[in-house]
């Protein structure tokens, strides 16, 4: 209570909440346009629900897909072009390696790289996303279908993207939290009243005309869901809090109290890698039928595109002509996260890089020689961390589809809670509270400074 009543007398933190609330309500307001020429189907709305490859783009999209509105790219384009221009800086191609290493001067050149290969990916994006919800009846063209016709509906959506983008820029400088970011966690909460509102309809509303014993069943089914809702919160907070420190001394620090030397330490986050391994894996599980709307409508709509579905069981051949069910899409998808969250963890933590600073800077793990047994003991951490991370980032993200699957909420697949929206909430809720007291240390310290 303390602390709220501090953010609420700090005007620089007020201005700030002020600011990003205003720029999220113009996000709003265009999300609810609907691209001019276009009408949506009603199937478009069970697709968001089934946790497809549709509903992560419009999870990203910060909800604005799912109304194929002139912000519905979203931020995608841009994460997208952020970690294609964030591999081919890892000694990939040079000229973006060496301009990594140039400081500020080269920032704003790789931004200005990315902003490029942003307008690019998002004419792809759009026009890929235009023919898959075409093929699938999701959306209806009401102008003649021709060239013209598609080049005005890209322009329209890459114009929604890039102002979008911009938006994000504006609350990372003058707002609260990192923009890109604020504006897809925008996206996820606010599905939140809607859910809590269908659960209590499915077992309170539904059971009030169905005698006391149903309502009582209802009423513990609803509290029992709450509670399963606050427990995957508050493990996805631990998952994401959850690091493993290795402590570290440095040469010629002589006179190092006790306190100072337990506070010298490594810290490996257990969930390095983020959210990019799940956007990744989603990217490539619908790149086939994006592929397949370039060629021809009866190719998008292939049989054999299915396997790339999270939600389609697959009938298997069994012994005496039964048979079994197999979720390959799921599979795939639990397969390529947990490969993914692998290889970007070791793009984040670079074992040799790090040990070569280690021993640049006169910097040492106790009981490990500096050079190549340093890079070869940080390598064996970071796998065995990474390794339960991928894990955990593989269950969080599927737990929605599995529960779907399951049939445990019925045919009502908007009910099952966990997922990367989850995760994104909590990453930056713990990212905005860090902020926030980072502004309240530094009025502190003003305060402190002006009564000296």
């Amino acid at each position: 209570m303390k602390k709220f009543v501090s953010i609420f007398k700090n005007k620089e933190i007020v201005n700030r909440i002020f600011f990003t609330i205003m720029i999220l309500f113009v996000l709003r307001i265009g999300a609810a346009i609907t691209v001019p020429g276009v009408t949506v189907g009603e199937q478009l709305a069970n697709a968001m629900n089934s946790g497809n490859a549709i509903a992560m783009m419009d999870l990203l999209g910060g909800g604005a897909l799912s109304n194929f509105s002139i912000f519905a790219l979203g931020v995608s384009p841009y994460i997208t072009a952020q970690i294609i221009i964030q591999l081919l800086s890892k000694d990939v191609l040079p000229a973006l390696t060496e301009l990594s290493k140039q400081g500020q001067y080269g920032r704003k050149k790789i931004e200005m790289a990315t902003r490029y290969l942003t307008l690019l990916l998002g004419a792809v994006q759009a026009y890929g996303i235009i023919k898959t919800m075409q093929n699938n009846s999701y959306i209806t063209l009401n102008l003649e279908d021709n060239f013209w016709t598609y080049a005005y509906i890209v322009t329209v959506l890459l114009a929604g993207a890039m102002l979008t983008m911009w938006l994000g820029d504006q609350i990372t400088e003058k707002g609260l939290g990192n923009g890109i970011s604020v504006i897809i966690f925008a996206g996820c909460v606010r599905s939140l009243p809607v859910q809590i509102s269908t659960a209590w309809t499915k077992w309170i509303t539904a059971n009030i005309d169905h005698g006391s014993t149903a309502l009582i069943r209802g009423s513990f089914q609803f509290a029992l869901y709450i509670l399963a809702f606050i427990a995957i919160t508050g493990g996805v907070v631990f998952f994401e809090l959850a690091r493993r420190k290795i402590p570290v001394q440095h040469a010629g620090k002589g006179g190092q109290t006790a306190s100072m030397a337990r506070a010298s330490f490594l810290p490996i986050k257990v969930n390095s890698a983020g959210v990019i391994p799940v956007i990744f894996a989603s990217s490539i599980m619908m790149a086939p039928s994006v592929i397949a709307s370039f060629i021809s409508a009866d190719a998008a709509n292939a049989k054999w595109l299915q396997i790339f579905s999270y939600s389609t069981m697959f009938e298997m051949p069994g012994v005496n002509g039964s048979t079994w069910s197999m979720p390959w899409g799921l599979l795939i998808y639990l397969t390529l996260v947990i490969a993914f969250t692998f290889f970007y963890s070791q793009m984040e933590i670079d074992p040799e890089q790090l040990a070569d600073n280690f021993q640049k800077n006169g910097s040492y793990i106790p009981g490990i020689r500096p050079g190549k047994e340093t890079e070869r003991y940080v390598g064996k951490v970071l796998n065995r961390v990474t390794c339960i991370g991928a894990l955990s980032l593989a269950a969080i993200s599927c737990l929605p589809i599995a529960l779907t699957l399951s049939g445990i909420f019925g045919n009502d697949a908007s009910l099952a809670i966990g997922g990367t929206g989850m995760i994104i909430v909590v990453g930056v809720c713990i990212e905005l509270n860090s902020q926030i007291d980072g502004l309240l240390a530094g009025k502190s310290f003003e305060e402190v400074q002006g009564g000296m």
